[in-house]
């Protein structure tokens, strides 16, 4: 009986072992076909590199600030009697803006004005028994002071009672109001704010590596996301005569005409500065660079060795490690690794590799405009 196990077990694994040999050499050999098969060709959109001249700018991100911006406040306590301005006017300089109750302060006035002509008659009366030899030099020495300290004491309180009328400091627009009728201000308390906003400044800094390339009457472009569709212009009129030690940045400043007050303080602002010098620059598609960490590359469109059925030598293409310059919308400068008149593949670059073959397919091509004006902008 054992044998006859034996046997069995042994015509089993006979069988088992051939089947699975017959398939382990089919897979093999699907496997050495498919292995030894030539790559299908991928088909790519190509574009040649080209020379072109670049005018120069340096970029950098800033605020739109006021050339003069100020919360209105008080400088003396008192009740709001009248206000005389509405959230959002424009005022000029010296505009009446709020008037506080001062009754008491002038009816206090009233009283000092009268001890000032007082202290004055009696000073004069003493310079007439003076100079008749009456009284001393010190008696009407006295006499001047206490007449200087009533009209100064007058003049206090005058300057006083001016303070509660409170006026616009200069030209600009209101913001929203800040007080009632009745309400009583203590001394700081705001009022209103007022911005200047024509014209209108734009704070930024730059790395203290372009301070050579920057002086004043430089063009600025500045671009705002509140107005996509639009372009301001200003030029360079302060750069800070220090670097921040902390940033190693300087701080610059442009003026802009802000007639249509489009412009308006703290403002998130794009700048453009074009400089004088332009450069000559290596440029290509940006969907011609695959961006990498370990580095930035582009498939160079290289001949084979090989020919075609119509007699036309077979492409491939080549990675080719690159160092990119500056961007101008749909191009990029290629600094390093890459010559004029050198064709790249700008498109299809996820299944591109080494030597893998390639034909063109250029009925359509990706933007390659150098200022772009997308319909949904």
């Amino acid at each position: 009986m054992s044998k006859r196990m034996i046997v069995m077990l042994v015509l089993c694994v006979f069988v088992f072992g051939g089947v699975f040999g017959v398939k382990a050499m089919f897979t093999k050999g699907m496997n050495d076909a498919i292995n030894s098969s030539p790559v299908p060709a991928s088909a790519v959109s190509t574009a040649e590199a080209a020379q072109d001249k670049w005018a120069l700018y340096l970029e950098a991100v800033g605020t739109v600030r006021a050339i003069n911006g100020v919360e209105v406040t008080t400088q003396i306590s008192g009740a709001v009697q009248k206000i005389h301005f509405g959230s959002g006017d424009q005022v000029k300089q010296g505009d009446v803006l709020v008037t506080l109750d001062g009754s008491t302060d002038q009816a206090q006035l009233k009283s000092l004005q009268a001890a000032a002509r007082l202290a004055d008659l009696d000073f004069k009366r003493f310079q007439s028994l003076y100079k008749q030899g009456s009284i001393s030099e010190s008696e009407l020495d006295r006499k001047r002071s206490e007449r200087d300290q009533a009209a100064a004491t007058a003049d206090a309180q005058r300057e006083k009672v001016a303070q509660k009328t409170i006026r616009a400091p200069f030209d600009g627009q209101l913001g929203i109001r800040q007080v009632d009728l009745g309400q009583y201000l203590n001394p700081g308390d705001a009022i209103v704010t007022l911005q200047q906003l024509n014209p209108i400044h734009v704070n930024f800094s730059l790395p203290e590596q372009q301070l050579s390339q920057l002086k004043n009457d430089l063009v600025a472009q500045v671009l705002l996301s509140a107005f996509p569709d639009e372009s301001f212009e200003g030029k360079i009129t302060a750069i800070e005569p220090g670097v921040n030690a902390a940033t190693r940045n300087f701080g610059v400043q442009a003026t802009l005409n802000n007639e249509n007050q489009h412009l308006r303080p703290g403002m998130f602002a794009n700048i453009r500065i074009q400089l004088s010098d332009s450069d000559d620059v290596v440029v290509v598609p940006r969907t011609a660079v695959s961006f990498a960490p370990y580095g930035n590359a582009v498939f160079v469109i290289q001949e084979s060795d090989e020919k075609d059925e119509e007699g036309n030598a077979k492409l491939t293409v080549k990675k080719r490690f690159v160092k990119l310059g500056p961007v101008r919308g749909d191009l990029i400068a290629i600094t390093e690794g890459l010559k004029a008149g050198e064709k790249v593949a700008t498109s299809g670059l996820l299944k591109l590799r080494n030597d893998a073959p390639v034909f063109e397919e250029n009925d359509v091509q990706p933007d390659a405009d150098p200022n772009p004006t997308p319909a949904n902008s």
